[in-house]
């Protein structure tokens, strides 16, 4: 393929390292095991003060990466807000997400984002300009129906979906169906891991959960676990390490994953790959591209009591933890980086995927 020289573009918040973080580094990783010559172009960005927005978009704007020491740039992926601000002939969004507090956490607790005159405004002008950056891509594709669904209802424009597997697919393996659930997590309050802390408030018997992740809400979910007096049945286990991570996996009965409105969801895939069924809830947005409530996990309401069913399900029957399982890898093992890396080079040679009103 032609375009041979290219630049991965990320937005990166210090300090975090989430999912589109590691999705831009295994991008790059697949680019170059694909032939291609492909660096990392990243810009630090923070979502606050929101007047701030347009300074990051205008950032990206101003940069023109068609050269680099004389030498031609063949094409430039997107991966997120405000990336795909950037000017380039051949640029090629891989949506990762927007700018979710002005979309679809607009109105919710999850959004800064209030009904005020400056806010609207603000808000108005983002969708406006996001549908107008979009437009000029050759290609637009999304890392999930989830994000294309979303892209559609706000901007009119239509995403492509391109799924690719998790960073561990090589190395995780299965293990026994233990007597811990596992929830694998930054802990913010979209992530909603308090949902899966009162869940296990219903849950009778031993069985247990291992949160592993941190984040701004590590204070409040340890005090509500003490609240619920659930301190010998619920851990949070901090930032684990790859090793510790595969070993969690593979011990664990399931995992519980309840966010609102996930993006992707690189553990439900992980999951899978152990062979392990995935317990999600009805409006966790990307899980359920992927899980099929009783054929590989179970889709519960976003309600304490309704997880907590759906874990003690699985929690007194490890032969049907295992049967889902199973079909979890099944769905899983498909995924793989070679599609995701054709069709982003073909598009960004040919426009094919071409960027159009809905």
């Amino acid at each position: 393929m032609s375009a041979r020289r290219v630049l991965v573009l990320e937005s990166q918040t210090p300090f975090v390292h989430g999912g589109a973080e590691i999705l831009s580094r295994e991008l790059l990783s697949a680019l170059r095991g694909h032939g291609c010559e492909a660096e990392l172009v990243s810009i630090p960005f923070r979502d606050s003060p929101r007047e701030e927005l347009m300074a990051h978009a205008a950032a990206w704007r101003l940069i023109d990466l068609t050269r680099a020491l004389d030498r031609s740039i063949d094409a430039v992926v997107a991966t997120k807000f405000p990336t795909y601000f950037v000017r380039h002939p051949a640029k090629v969004a891989w949506l990762v997400h927007q700018h979710r507090a002005a979309y679809e956490l607009c109105g919710t607790p999850f959004s800064d984002f209030e009904h005020t005159e400056r806010d609207v405004g603000l808000r108005k002008r983002l969708l406006e300009l996001d549908t107008g950056m979009l437009r000029e891509c050759r290609g637009l594709f999304s890392i999930a129906r989830t994000v294309s669904a979303r892209l559609q209802k706000y901007n009119q424009l239509t995403a492509t979906p391109l799924y690719h597997p998790p960073r561990l697919a090589a190395s995780i393996r299965s293990g026994p169906y233990g007597d811990y659930l596992l929830t694998v997590s930054r802990l913010e309050k979209v992530k909603r891991i308090d949902l899966a802390i009162e869940a296990m408030a219903h849950v009778r018997g031993n069985t247990k959960l291992v949160v592993a992740g941190d984040g701004s809400e590590r204070a409040a979910l340890a005090a509500r676990i003490e609240a619920l007096g659930l301190g010998d049945r619920v851990r949070l286990a901090g930032r684990v390490d790859d090793a510790e991570l595969i070993e969690l996996l593979a011990g664990a009965r399931a995992l519980l994953f309840t966010p609102f409105e996930e993006d992707y969801g690189y553990v439900t895939l992980e999951a899978f790959l152990a062979r392990k069924p995935v317990v999600t809830t009805t409006d966790s947005g990307g899980p359920l591209e992927f899980v099929e409530d009783g054929v590989n996990g179970l889709v519960a309401a976003p309600a304490p009591e309704a997880v907590a069913g759906a874990v003690a399900r699985l929690a007194s029957d490890a032969g049907a933890a295992a049967r889902l399982g199973e079909a979890g890898y099944a769905r899983a093992r498909l995924i793989t980086w070679d599609g995701v890396v054709e069709q982003l080079l073909t598009a960004a040679r040919t426009g094919a995927s071409a960027v159009h009103l809905r």
